[in-house]
């Protein structure tokens, strides 16, 4: 039995079989899988694994302490029952994280990986210190609406200003965010460590990619991450903040297909 809710797209085998080489979707936090569904309607001519994390969505709480670790092997455990030893995986914000945990634990599953709007350093103490608080704050009176200014933060001014239909989307996704989910990713990622080193690990096709107006990972972050991966291509969308899988899915999915050729043709 699998630990997390899987959920399938794209160009897949009958039921029962093995995806021969998955694209694995990894989602930020506080979302859950539903928030590919724009890039994933653009990648139907290959097939796409997403998932849950713990707390969202239809996937449940994982045993012990909140930790991308303990995510990383749920993920790599489900799929080796899958039969998957194989796969691209991408991972936006929080799921880049995971995906670097994955990386660290099991480089050789990696057919190819993309780096979406995140970091693989660690939080300082005072990021820390406010993950630790809201996680407290969500579990209190506030609730979800913890995670009311990402609104702000995630979305590039463009779009604040220009496109009140992506603001509203991501508003009604924010208000969806269920409480012990945030508290516990709120934990789990201000446990993380750094993970720049294990990306000297990878030799595999990778993408690293932010927006243009991502004022929650810099450019500076993605060029470091980049400098470690031996075969990596760095992108920025214009005009597009952190959430770049609504702002911009169209320029998501590409960078994805792309990659997921590279990785075939090796």
């Amino acid at each position: 039995m699998t630990l997390l809710a899987w959920h399938r797209h794209g160009t897949t085998p009958a039921d029962g079989a093995v995806d021969e080489l998955p694209l694995v979707l990894l989602h930020a936090f506080p979302f859950d899988a539903t928030m590919w569904h724009e890039v994933v309607a653009e990648l139907d001519d290959i097939p796409v694994l997403t998932v849950d994390a713990p707390g969202f969505g239809d996937s449940g709480m994982l045993e012990g302490e909140p930790s991308l670790g303990t995510l990383a092997e749920a993920i790599i455990a489900d799929l080796e029952e899958r039969g998957i030893r194989r796969a691209v995986v991408a991972g936006l914000s929080m799921g880049g994280y995971t995906l670097l945990e994955i990386a660290g634990r099991r480089p050789e599953l990696l057919a190819g990986l993309a780096l979406l709007d995140t970091k693989a350093t660690a939080d300082d103490d005072e990021v820390r210190a406010a993950r630790l608080a809201a996680a407290d704050e969500a579990e209190g009176e506030r609730g979800n609406e913890v995670v009311a200014g990402l609104l702000a933060k995630g979305l590039s001014p463009v779009t604040l200003t220009n496109r009140p239909e992506v603001v509203e989307r991501v508003r009604e996704a924010l208000a969806k965010a269920p409480a012990a989910g945030i508290a516990r990713a709120q934990r789990a990622m201000a446990a993380r460590t750094d993970h720049l080193a294990t990306l000297g690990m990878i030799s595999a096709p990778a993408v690293v990619l932010r927006g243009e107006h991502d004022s929650l990972s810099s450019a500076a972050d993605s060029s470091q991450m980049a400098g470690r991966l031996a075969d990596v291509d760095l992108l920025e969308v214009p005009e597009a903040g952190h959430f770049t899988h609504i702002e911009a899915p169209s320029a998501v999915a590409q960078a994805l297909h792309a990659l997921y050729l590279r990785a075939v043709r090796d």
